[in-house]
């Protein structure tokens, strides 16, 4: 159900967690359905977007992409651009302006590149992407495959990497530190009974597709006892640790029961609902490993001497002699960059200032309500700072936040209004209010290290139950 949006339901899910065509499938109908489609323009680079305080207008400036370049990342591109010129990578400039721009850029966009202080990837003759941007061209059969990284992404494809039709030979993943693994809910009936009965269910059972969603969005909510900062949660969480380390034992081979025990509390970092890499990490052509990635040779990585976890001047039974494993392939599942907010996009408001820029003046990156900046009329963000939760759908807050900006939208559009903008006392109070709140949390504890803050600054995360959040969202007040 929170695959979904409110608007759009969907009956027809084949399982209780549908896999990726599925859920791209969905959302490209519901383009179609809206009349979306064909006002989407694709191949084009938005590089900058400068108000135009005489005109009251936004000027926005596109670079049109040469096909096949909106597939590549940002650094990709870059490196394009550097060795070969602009010729390369765009096909034209073009400048445009408009009364109001809404960005939706994203955060988990730019995947994090090649680790720089690892020699030796210039000599590599086999295959390297990121997961962000698999290469469905390379043929996995009977390779070596070696995974840096053990998040979401990793924990969803590793395990596939040793069926048809990728087949491979082995995998060795590559882990800084274990996640908390948490098994899927069980749906009602169980997954053949779901899969089977839930589209006629969903379908011609009045109101109970909207019973179903409101039940399992309090039931997400309810998760949000496993970030707060006091006795109660700290209780909470240690409850569900407890759970998740014997489901944990339960499932993986003994040789990894060290590796996988986290040092740090469920919530901290965003946890892994799966139910297949625990399973697959029994097969003995996948290896995980805490040895550290140290060089990169024609057909082979060397790991160690060392290791990334548990800590290293701590006594441990993990192997941390180095070794050379056999690579054909190397998947990076690194994660992406998250600190720059709005990379690649340029934002100049009034007095030529630049958003992110203003953001980091006053403490880091920062937007009232995650959507809006004084100095940046009839602007609106999508995802911005301190919007994402660690327990909710990333679907219903992002429809939640274009509903909020849509009702400053609308009347510019109308014409009842020529600009927007928030006060900047309104801006910075709610800043503050976010980052107390957030230094009562587990976030910012002592012994949680996410990509979530950096120096001390949490841009990340709402440090409320969303649900009342968004029932408190005020209309006009502060604009």
């Amino acid at each position: 159900m929170f695959y979904s949006f409110s608007f759009a339901p969907n009956p027809r899910w084949t399982t209780f967690f549908p896999p990726g065509p599925e859920i791209y499938t969905y959302l490209e109908e519901v383009c179609n359905k809206h009349g979306i489609t064909e006002k989407i323009q694709l191949d084009t680079d938005v590089t900058e977007c400068r108000w135009l305080k005489d005109e009251e207008l936004w000027e926005v400036t596109i670079k049109h992409l040469l096909p096949g370049m909106g597939e590549l990342g940002q650094k990709d591109r870059a490196k394009m651009l550097q060795e070969h010129g602009e010729s390369s990578v765009y096909s034209g400039t073009e400048k445009i302006r408009t009364k109001v721009v809404l960005s939706c850029v994203g955060g988990l966009v730019e995947p994090k590149g090649w680790p720089e202080d690892i020699p030796g990837v210039d000599d590599f003759k086999g295959s390297i992407f990121h997961s962000a941007r698999w290469d469905h061209g390379v043929d996995f059969n009977d390779k070596d495959v070696v995974v840096v990284g053990t998040g979401c992404s990793a924990a969803q494809f590793v395990p596939q990497l040793m069926r048809s039709p990728f087949n491979a030979k082995s995998v060795t993943q590559l882990m800084r530190s274990p996640p908390w693994v948490v098994d899927r809910l069980i749906p009602p009936g169980g997954h053949e009974w779901w899969k089977k009965n839930s589209p006629q269910l969903m379908t011609y059972v009045p109101g109970l597709r909207k019973l179903f969603r409101l039940l399992l969005a309090a039931k997400v909510e309810y998760d949000f006892r496993l970030f707060g900062g006091g006795q109660w949660h700290e209780q909470e969480r240690k409850k569900v640790e407890q759970r998740l380390l014997r489901h944990m034992k339960r499932t993986v081979p003994e040789k990894y029961h060290e590796i996988l025990t986290p040092d740090y509390g469920v919530g901290c970092k965003r946890r892994i609902f799966d139910a297949t890499w625990f399973p697959a990490l029994n097969d003995p052509k996948i290896e995980l490993t805490t040895l550290p990635l140290t060089s990169v040779q024609e057909r082979s990585v060397t790991l160690g001497p060392g290791r990334l976890y548990p800590d290293p001047g701590k006594p441990s039974k993990v192997p941390t002699e180095q070794k050379t494993v056999p690579a054909d392939i190397i998947v990076l599942a690194n994660g992406f960059d998250v600190q720059n907010w709005l990379h690649p996009l340029k934002v100049i408001g009034r007095q030529s200032k630049d958003l992110l820029n203003t953001m980091m003046e006053r403490g880091g990156p920062q937007a009232y309500q995650g959507t809006a900046m004084d100095g940046f009329p009839n602007f609106f963000i999508i995802f911005g700072p301190n919007t994402v939760t660690g327990h909710t759908s990333v679907i219903m807050a992002s429809e939640n936040m274009a509903n909020y900006a849509m009702r400053f939208i609308k009347p510019l559009l109308k014409g009842d209004m020529r600009t927007v903008e928030v006060k900047m006392e309104a801006e910075q109070e709610y800043t503050r209010d976010i980052q107390e709140a957030l230094s009562k949390t587990v976030w910012m504890s002592g012994g949680c290290r996410s990509w979530y803050y950096k120096d001390g600054w949490n841009s990340t995360v709402l440090p409320y139950v969303y649900f009342l959040h968004c029932l408190t969202l005020p209309l006009t007040q502060d604009v």
